[in-house]
């Protein structure tokens, strides 16, 4: 805010992610700026595939994986149009003159990328309010430490970077996930690591189609992403960062066309949980691992 003042301190030795940044063209940095460029980088480091992701308030309101930079793009887009507007795209590939060119149609405070093509560039320098910046090798996601303030002193964790490695899920229902639904689980696995808790994400085709976040109960954010959705609910798949408390949440999903749901699983109302997913057809996949993002 204006009446706050910050800096930014890099670590000392070798610097990788946000910190490495160099900027190519635009105003300077806010403080809140480099907190979502913080967020989008890693983001779209977290996906081997070619993607695309439009960040708001440290949350992805876009996200799609595709060969194709720009068709990425568009995807990422649909997902959210109207939160989309001044947020900040990233990318894990060389931003192509393609993507530029959907880039411009729209007012975003930054563009990310590891590097550009020459024409792409220029494109993007007529924008005189959008900051571009370049950070190279797009493999890590950041700091091994996360590090918050509180009144008083400091919180210290490792980064949430477990590997995630389908060979540990299990299958609790009777209806197995199709090939098609266990891809799409993948990457709604991945995409809600990245959303603040309580995070739903609702995704097909390797599509954000919506996210509900940081909503105290779990059902308000399921309502959140099914609502983002629409009707391209039916058929996709629902991923949540951490157990279902009671069935309410899958109980919503089913009715909206949902078919297939990964999360933690851990609940004491576990066998409440999967047998609404039973009655609904729907198949429920337990990872053992949370996602909890504060």
């Amino acid at each position: 805010n204006p009446h706050q003042e910050a800096c930014f301190y890099g670590e000392v030795g070798e610097r990788g992610g946000i910190a490495a940044t160099q900027q190519l063209w635009g105003k300077e940095l806010s403080f809140n700026n480099i907190m979502d460029a913080d967020a989008a980088w890693n983001t779209v480091c977290g996906f081997a595939q070619p993607t695309v992701a439009i960040i708001k308030h440290t949350n992805p309101c876009g996200l799609a994986s595709h060969a194709n930079l720009a068709q990425a793009y568009r995807r990422a887009y649909a997902g959210d149009p109207l939160s989309a507007f001044g947020g900040i795209v990233a990318t894990n590939r060389k931003l192509t003159l393609d993507l530029a060119m959907e880039i411009g149609k729209t007012f975003f405070e930054i563009v990310i990328a590891p590097e550009y093509e020459e024409q792409a560039l220029a494109l993007l320098r007529g924008k005189k309010d959008l900051r571009i910046l370049a950070i190279p090798e797009a493999k890590s996601e950041g700091a091994q430490w996360e590090i918050r303030s509180v009144g008083g002193g400091f919180l210290i964790q490792t980064q949430d970077t477990t590997p995630e490695q389908a060979t540990g899920w299990r299958t609790m229902t009777s209806r197995e996930p199709s090939p098609t639904e266990l891809e799409d689980l993948s990457f709604a696995w991945r995409a809600v690591k990245y959303v603040k808790s309580n995070a739903i994400v609702v995704a097909k085709e390797s599509v954000l189609l919506g996210m509900g976040a940081g909503q105290p109960s779990r059902v308000d954010s399921v309502r959140l992403a099914l609502g983002k959705s629409g009707e391209r609910a039916r058929g996709a798949v629902l991923a949540s960062d951490a157990f279902f408390p009671f069935p309410d949440g899958v109980e919503m999903a089913a009715e909206a066309g949902i078919v297939a749901i990964i999360q933690p699983g851990g609940s004491v109302r576990d066998e409440e949980v999967i047998a609404a997913a039973n009655r609904h057809n729907l198949a429920m996949v337990f990872t053992s691992i949370r996602h909890f993002k504060h």
